[in-house]
């Protein structure tokens, strides 16, 4: 008889530790690496995007503080991502995880996850799906030259933001988390809410990027929606060092960084060099499911009322 191997004991999570920054830096530098060679496959448009974009130019790599992974896609392409990766990807390393009607992550985008990961977050303890570490992709939406269009398209931003996530806006203010709050406690249900964000989503979507002077990031939250970017300046990739690979960032990095972030070539005071992703938990060297019993991730804490 051959005798059959012991089973790994996972240890509690009070025992664990989290992994470093650098450790972070290198899971993210692989997934980023991989889903690189997908979108460069499937001729897919895609650029970093924030603190990778900004690494890229001012340290040649990872922010030393950051410790994840952000790429803008414009809509079109962001649309043909969700058909082709369960067809066309290895699902069995990486899952593509998107809110539907029966699955609320609490997120307004794409997230792909390392499905042989542990990475759990504070919003989205108790639910049931894949808490591999996450990479986010942001849809880049056509910003309509009229104002009063673009009016109608952050007012339906709005809605889309509240019923995707399904989450009181608490860090906007407490006028803005009491209408939340009242807006989200008079449609309880689901399947309604599922309904006002798809609704809001074709609203606010409906303008082809060609046919627009501009650009907007609808789904990143209300501080960024109100930004407009000169199209030009996301119309094609130019690649640069990261981490002694190249990758792509917009070919106007420049003037969208500045837009968003200032003198983004000055570093910020030493009090705010800190990684800005919370994580409850992280695990980089076990699959999620092993810790089902530990953080109850088969109970559905967002379960329609």
């Amino acid at each position: 008889m051959i005798p059959m191997e012991p089973k790994t004991q996972v240890p509690p999570v009070r025992e664990q530790q989290h992994p470093s920054s650098r450790e972070l830096q290198k899971k993210g530098l692989e997934m980023a690496r991989y889903f690189k060679d997908f979108c460069e496959a499937h001729d897919l448009l895609f650029y970093f995007c924030g603190g990778c974009c900004i690494g890229a130019i001012r340290h040649k790599g990872f922010i030393p503080w950051d410790d994840d992974v952000d790429f803008f896609m414009p809509r079109e392409d962001y649309e043909k991502l969700k058909v082709l990766w369960p067809r066309e990807a290895d699902t069995q390393r990486y899952t593509l995880v998107t809110q539907t009607e029966t699955l609320v992550d609490h997120n307004l985008f794409i997230t792909i996850r390392d499905n042989n990961t542990t990475a759990v977050k504070p919003y989205q303890k108790g639910i049931d799906m894949c808490h591999g570490l996450a990479m986010d992709i942001l849809p880049l939406d056509g910003c309509p030259d009229s104002s009063w269009q673009r009016k109608k398209q952050l007012f339906w931003a709005l809605l889309y933001s509240l019923f995707c996530a399904q989450l009181v806006p608490e860090n906007h203010g407490k006028k803005v988390a009491l209408l939340g709050k009242i807006a989200l406690g008079l449609v309880p249900s689901r399947k309604l809410r599922y309904r006002i964000w798809k609704l809001a989503e074709k609203h606010m979507t409906r303008y082809p990027i060609s046919q627009c002077s501009a650009v907007t990031e609808l789904c990143s939250g209300p501080k960024y929606m109100r930004n407009r970017y000169p199209k030009e300046w996301f119309a094609s990739s130019v690649y640069r060092e990261f981490e002694g690979e190249e990758f792509p960032l917009p070919m106007g990095y420049d003037g969208y960084l500045r837009m968003v972030f200032g003198d983004y070539m000055q570093l910020p005071p030493e009090e705010q060099r800190q990684p800005s992703h919370d994580l409850l938990f992280c695990d980089l060297e076990r699959d999620y499911q092993a810790y089902r019993g530990q953080w109850d991730c088969t109970a559905d804490a967002s379960r329609e009322k």
